[in-house]
């Protein structure tokens, strides 16, 4: 990888990172309103209008509208769906230190998979920084014994789902605008949100729902724009880890926004994410 191409990579994480935040402190404001899928029924709906009026008006993106490698497509957003469903259930089973901390299994298993799937070469930086990514990881949530139900199993494999939706990402970028990645992902998962909705719930927005529906529409669209633009511009086992770096800003945004209180183990545990993505990154340097 180029420097240019390691700029480009920390550069669209970040966005992503930040965009994803904005979407979660949006989800919280709307949940006591709205279901998760009434919530992402407005994402999908409203990405798909937005992309559609950006095609109206660039006439460049429209190739983008065909479908091409539907297949590929069709199994990537079927499995995002079911994994997403997965992991809301099992916030009903597990304890949220347990669900977040076997849902960031996911970038050692991208990592894994992108060997023999993408022909990737896991390098001794990669594999630091995922190492130390799940050791922060570990650190900020403390799972106990609970982690062994057997409901961890389900949260394991929406884990290993959530992996082979980045691999699939990966591979759709090789060949795929991100204009049509995200264009796709909308339209395909527009109707299995709608399936769990029951009723006409959008006559219970009101004026005090306007800012957070903008949040969840514009930060759904973004965040997934600038991790599909990471993906594009760099190996899979190098963009991953970067989304460690998920549950220390979150931590800041919860005392930030809602005056939770910061748990000492976070600053520990985000302090071996960082050294394991500069340690990477430094080598990535070193090596381009």
């Amino acid at each position: 990888m180029s420097h240019r191409s390691i700029l480009a990579v920390v550069l669209w994480m970040s966005g992503a990172l930040l965009s994803f935040s904005a979407t979660a402190v949006a989800v919280r404001a709307l949940a006591s309103t709205f279901s998760v899928f009434e919530i992402l029924s407005v994402r999908n709906a409203s990405g798909v209008l937005i992309l559609l009026i950006l095609a109206l008006f660039k006439p460049e993106l429209r190739p983008g509208l065909r479908p091409r490698r539907i297949k590929l497509h069709l199994t990537r957003n079927v499995l995002h769906f079911a994994s997403t469903d997965g992991w809301a259930y099992s916030l009903t089973l597990l304890p949220l230190a347990t669900v977040f901390a076997l849902e960031f299994t996911t970038p050692a298993w991208v990592a894994l998979l992108a060997i023999p799937l993408l022909r990737e070469h896991m390098n001794q930086g990669r594999l630091v920084a995922v190492t130390l990514g799940f050791v922060g990881v570990l650190v900020i949530l403390r799972p106990g014994a609970e982690t062994l139900q057997p409901a961890s199993l389900l949260m394991l494999a929406v884990a290993f789902g959530f992996a082979l939706v980045g691999i699939m990402t990966k591979r759709l970028t090789m060949t795929e605008s991100t204009f049509s990645i995200l264009f796709f992902m909308n339209l395909m998962q527009l109707p299995m949100n709608l399936m769990g909705v029951s009723g006409a719930f959008w006559l219970k927005i009101d004026p005090s729902h306007i800012i957070a529906l903008i949040g969840v529409c514009a930060g759904g669209l973004l965040s997934h724009y600038c991790l599909t633009n990471a993906y594009r511009h760099g190996d899979a086992s190098m963009v991953v880890p970067l989304d460690f770096l998920r549950i220390p800003l979150i931590a800041l945004v919860g005392w930030r926004v809602y005056g939770e209180a910061l748990d000492p183990y976070v600053f520990v545990g985000s302090a071996c994410i960082i050294v394991g993505i500069l340690y990477s990154l430094r080598n990535e340097a070193k090596s381009a």
